[in-house]
């Protein structure tokens, strides 16, 4: 049964992808088809996440075609990776149904590279293996290529261009890092590297060329300039989907990897805080200076990596623990945001904050999700944002990091500030009709919204609502994940263990 639940994420869009390409004229087919797909993914997530989180199986791994240790592919599944996988394919998900909303689907090639993008971000959560990872990482990034460039304004072309640069640079020097780990270790299993880079300067040495190949795909400052020269150009959609698919899962590779590799050396550890900071505030202030509801976003979206990046620098349960339920809600609340003004885009042809007004009066369910994605964003209660910056600023007070506290707050105050700008700019007010898009003639009037384009952002902010006044059980499966992270030893012998194809490893 193991076997089957760690492989079916990765095989069924895989599968799925094949298929709807071999449909391009039947886009019913093939939204159904992906529709279905990304649900059926999300049973056996819940299974491996109930199973690593709350029945005390812990960890539960398989090797592909069980071939034998040092040659399988080897799959892993632990409270931080199922709780992750659950997450992503929420995402894939909920940007399906908006893309079926806006007509984003109806490309041909649309469906079968999601499906692509999503089952390469499925097989990263979950192998235990750097070589693999680095395969998995590329099986995603490929159709992101075509996704970001299909649709979009006219400076998609350049935003391509800098794109696939940064990526194809990030990857090769992702693979050199690789291949210097590789000859100075002979393996690249996840597990036989457990405190290699404790134990040799050299290793950690080539670590960080891994880590820092990953910190340019997270965009952490600063190596994060592609990040608002690339998303705001493409779709709205494709926006949204990228935001929590590709950066999240380098920022996880990233805290795997020196979870295990490095066990956590606090030696290095002042690096870290010192990326935390410097991507919070940086991002931020890039965020106050936008005109647009997307490039404000987009900037939010590097700024909240830095939050994220706070829990491994202090290293301790409870930072790990609220970086992970950080890591969770910002990615739902953070698809939100850019669904919403996506949906923006779509109807009143303008996502600029001078040119539709008073949407409030005309919009009260996109202005209800916008608003409490928006405080969850800024972090104030009775929102999942409330609940995550209260345990990141908690964590830093235990560990007596003042700095780490105050850069947090006044980044929380300037996010909300930011977020007032879209409020006063776009939904208060009285209606003033926008200019028309660049598909309709002068004389149409754009009109409302369309439900299908709202619910979806509805749906990720009323999950917010739950998870702040109901957050304890996601606190509690964080609480485990980072207990796999602080002591990773159940995790490192699961994975190198040749009872690995039996499925479970318990302490």
């Amino acid at each position: 049964m193991t076997p089957v639940l760690l492989t079916l994420p990765v095989a069924l869009p895989l599968l799925a992808a094949g298929f709807t390409a071999a449909l391009p004229r039947h886009a019913r087919l093939r939204r159904t088809a992906a529709l279905a797909t990304t649900a059926m993914v999300l049973a056996p997530a819940a299974v491996l996440l109930t199973r690593t989180a709350v029945t005390g199986d812990d960890i539960l791994t398989t090797r592909i075609g069980d071939w034998p240790a040092g040659m399988a592919i080897v799959f892993a599944a632990d409270a931080f990776s199922a709780l992750m996988l659950c997450t992503t394919a929420l995402l894939v998900l909920v940007c399906l149904a908006f893309a079926a909303a806006s007509g984003d689907d109806r490309k041909p090639v649309f469906a079968p590279l999601v499906l692509l993008c999503s089952g390469g971000t499925y097989g990263a959560l979950l192998t235990a293996d750097l070589f693999n990872l680095f395969v998995l990482l590329e099986l995603m990034l490929m159709p992101s290529y075509v996704l970001l460039t299909m649709a979009g304004g006219r400076g998609r072309l350049t935003a391509g261009r800098i794109y696939v640069t940064i990526s194809l640079l990030a990857s090769t020097m992702l693979l050199a890092g690789l291949a210097l780990v590789y000859g100075l270790t002979g393996t690249l299993n996840l597990g036989a590297l457990a405190g290699a880079a404790r134990d040799s300067a050299a290793v950690a040495a080539a670590g960080a060329v891994v880590l820092l190949a990953l910190a340019v795909k997270a965009a952490v400052v600063p190596l994060h300039g592609w990040l608002p020269r690339t998303y705001p150009e493409t779709s709205p959609v494709i926006t949204a989907l990228f935001s929590g698919l590709l950066t999240k899962v380098a920022l996880f590779a990233a805290i795997r990897i020196y979870a295990v590799v490095y066990d956590g050396d606090r030696a290095h550890l002042w690096l870290l805080l010192a990326a935390a900071w410097l991507t919070m505030v940086v991002g931020v202030l890039g965020a106050v200076g936008e005109s647009a509801m997307r490039p404000i976003l987009v900037f939010h979206m590097v700024s909240q990596v830095g939050y994220v990046l706070l829990g491994p620098a202090l290293f301790t349960t409870d930072g790990l623990a609220a970086a992970i339920f950080y890591l969770v809600q910002y990615v739902l609340v953070k698809t939100a945001l850019l669904l919403c003004a996506g949906a923006v885009e779509t109807a009143y042809g303008t996502g600029r904050l001078d040119g539709v007004k008073g949407l409030a009066a005309r919009e009260p369910l996109l202005t209800a999700a916008f608003v409490t994605a928006a405080l969850s964003l800024a972090g104030l209660p009775p929102m999942s944002g409330f609940v995550a910056k209260l345990g990141l600023l908690r964590a830093t007070a235990l560990e007596q990091d003042w700095i780490s506290l105050t850069v947090a707050t006044a980044v929380s105050l300037l996010t909300l500030l930011s977020m007032l700008k879209i409020w006063s700019a776009v939904f208060a007010g009285p209606p003033d009709p926008p200019e028309p898009a660049p598909h309709r003639s002068p004389a149409e009037a754009p009109r409302p919204a369309r439900p299908g384009l709202v619910l979806p952002a509805a749906a990720l902010a009323a999950f917010s609502l739950i998870l702040g006044a109901g957050g304890k059980p996601l606190l509690d499966v964080a609480q485990v994940a980072a207990a796999h992270l602080t002591d990773p030893a159940d995790w490192i012998a699961a994975v190198t263990s040749r009872a690995a194809g039996t499925g479970v490893a318990g302490p």
